[in-house]
């Protein structure tokens, strides 16, 4: 039973891994769910043998089943319901801004990739980027002196 536990527990975060690298909002929350439930897996895989319950009859301790496993699967079906339904809000209030269910590529994220990461130089670009939108020309930024010069 312990190694089929552990090929479903695989398997589940596996296709989660598969589905939280798509561009679809759906696919990202669905693949968020299935890590949930393998993390969950692998934490009642960690519980090891049965034993009686911790609360009720007079057994010696060792007989007892240990409660914290069970706890943290309780706590965590909590918290990935709470982030799932945040997400799920989130996907509808893109879907009904924008019509698409796809993640679009931050203008923010491209410009930094673009122009090797300082701070100043994004700053240059965003008013470049901006400047584009005005039809005016920006005058470059002088540097502050704070820091090393190129």
């Amino acid at each position: 039973m312990s190694v089929g536990l552990a090929a479903t527990a695989a398997l589940l975060f596996g296709i989660g891994t598969y589905l939280m690298m798509q561009r679809q909002l759906s696919r990202l929350i669905i693949g968020i769910g299935l890590m949930g439930n393998g993390a969950n897996l692998v934490i009642l895989q960690g519980i090891g043998r049965r034993g009686t319950p911790a609360f009720i009859g007079d057994s010696p301790s060792s007989a007892m089943s240990d409660p914290l496993p069970q706890a943290l699967i309780l706590t965590a079906i909590v918290i990935s319901f709470g982030a799932i339904a945040f997400l799920l809000a989130l996907a509808f209030r893109s879907w009904s801004l924008t019509g698409a269910d796809e993640v679009e590529d931050d203008v923010e994220d491209r410009l930094v990739s673009r122009r090797g990461g300082t701070s100043e130089d994004v700053e240059d670009a965003e008013a470049l980027d901006h400047s584009d939108e005005l039809g005016s020309t920006p005058t470059p930024r002088q540097p502050s002196g704070n820091g090393p010069t190129s």
